[in-house]
């Protein structure tokens, strides 16, 4: 039953975490939950679950004039040192990032005793800012009612996750807006409390106890132990790797929730993992004959490749669209800047694909009307282990092959035209020259012509 609350007015209300003092001055009513203090709206226009619960849903919604939409964090103004931020609210879909914490990479070099060590969960970096789901880059997760209901009216940081090599699934229930039955699978896995008080350690205590007085059965914290050493963090990776886990994480013990990338949180990962632009689809043959055989991707500096491996037989289907960002998982770089042994892992939502630096940018410059060169211009990379250039003069194609190391690089299409690259890793360089030479052959029979070689 709804109830009243006259001018000067002021009650308890008991939450699902703890007890909120409700009030009315005038024509504000407030709420001492972080939901309500977190609204960026004006002071007048502000409600939250509690005070709904409190009032009614229909005396709240012509109050206030709309239906409650959950407020979205914005990033605030950083600053200098260690200095808690505060938490600035925007619109609910579209805002602006939340100031989330960000890891760099873990070096060698670097002693881990004594940081808390967790497992690094593949799943969907989410931030609960007390009555909605918000992605790193500011967009709202429409979780079901019943998901959010039991989660604490407090500021949380954490993935929404199903399980370990579950990534695709995890982001293809995020996306289905309101799938209540495909949530049942998914937990919110909390690691951190970012407006919570005091060092790392403080924060995830606090983040256990709103989330134990909350009571939600799909929501809970995130388990860490204190690494013994170098060793005791190679078992643990080796441990969590072999059950199908991405990694580890390391937290400095006593160290504030700073937003921004900080060498206070660092990942620990056998593979690399980074993001591509997906510029084309490469046909697939054999068993893949008719649906995709490998992404032709592109990093932010230009760099590009193919994706081949990693897909499942509905992935090959639906691939991602050109023009959307994946992430993949490599081993290392080669000499030129490739990712070698390239995985997909998953489409992103929650990512957007960097700017090339400055200096690796074109600047538009008048175009005249030459012939295209024959022959690939002189680079700066290292000589190729092996190279050949062909062109069909009837046909106005190019087709040539180039080995490094232990892969070589298809390139072909028009001549005049950047045409398709394709990427393949054969094993060791005998094998990859083999195979070249061998392809080269294949295409002189087709009528091609060598115009280059090396």
């Amino acid at each position: 039953m709804a109830n009243v609350l006259e001018d000067g007015d002021e009650v308890e209300f008991e939450g699902s975490s703890s007890t909120y003092t409700l009030k009315r001055i005038g024509v504000v009513y407030s709420c001492s939950c972080p939901a309500w203090r977190n609204q960026g709206t004006q002071i007048d226009k502000r409600t939250c679950k509690h005070l709904r619960a409190y009032l009614g849903d229909v005396a709240e919604t012509a109050r206030i004039g709309t239906a409650l939409t959950a407020p979205t964090v914005a990033r605030a103004k950083q600053p200098k040192g260690n200095a808690q931020v505060g938490v600035v609210t925007g619109s609910s879909t579209g805002g602006e990032a939340p100031p989330v914490l960000l890891a760099h990479k873990w070096e060698t070099s670097h002693d881990p005793t004594g940081w808390w060590m967790s497992e690094k969960l593949d799943g969907i970096r989410a931030y609960w800012d007390g009555e909605a789901f918000v992605s790193r880059l500011g967009n709202k997760f429409f979780a079901p009612d019943w998901f959010i209901a039991d989660l604490p009216a407090d500021t949380l940081d954490g993935e929404l996750w199903v399980g370990r090599k579950m990534f695709q699934k995890t982001t293809s229930i995020v996306r289905s807006m309101g799938a209540d039955d495909q949530w049942k699978q998914l937990s919110y896995v909390v690691f951190d409390a970012p407006n919570a008080l005091g060092g790392f350690e403080q924060r995830l205590a606090h983040a256990k106890k709103v989330l134990s007085k909350a009571g939600a059965p799909h929501a809970r914290a995130l388990d860490h132990v204190a690494c013994g050493g170098i060793e005791h963090l190679k078992s643990e990776l080796a441990r969590v790797e072999a059950l199908g886990g991405e990694g580890l994480m390391l937290r400095q013990p006593g160290s504030k929730y700073i937003p921004g990338r900080s060498t206070t949180l660092l990942k620990v990962k056998t593979f690399h993992d980074a993001e591509a632009r997906v510029t084309g689809h490469a046909p697939g043959s054999g068993k893949h004959k008719g649906r995709l055989g490998a992404l032709i991707v592109e990093l932010a500096d230009g760099t590009k490749f193919n994706v081949g491996t990693g897909f499942t037989d509905a992935e090959r289907d639906a691939p991602p669209r050109i023009g959307s960002v994946i992430t993949f998982r490599y081993q290392e770089l080669s000499n030129d800047g490739v990712p070698r042994f390239p995985s997909y892992v998953g489409e992103r939502i929650d990512a957007t694909f960097p700017a090339a630096p400055a200096a690796t940018r074109s600047t538009p410059v008048a175009r005249v009307a030459t012939p295209p060169p024959s022959a690939p211009t002189p680079s700066t990379k290292p000589p190729a282990d092996y190279f050949v250039r062909l062109e069909h003069p009837g046909e106005n194609k190019f087709w040539e092959i180039e080995v490094r190391g232990a892969s070589h690089t298809i390139r072909y299409g028009r001549i005049g035209t950047s045409g398709q690259t394709k990427l393949t890793e054969i094993g060791t360089l005998s094998a990859a020259k083999s195979d070249a030479e061998k392809r080269a052959i294949a295409k002189r029979k087709d009528g091609y012509q060598t115009v280059a070689s090396g």
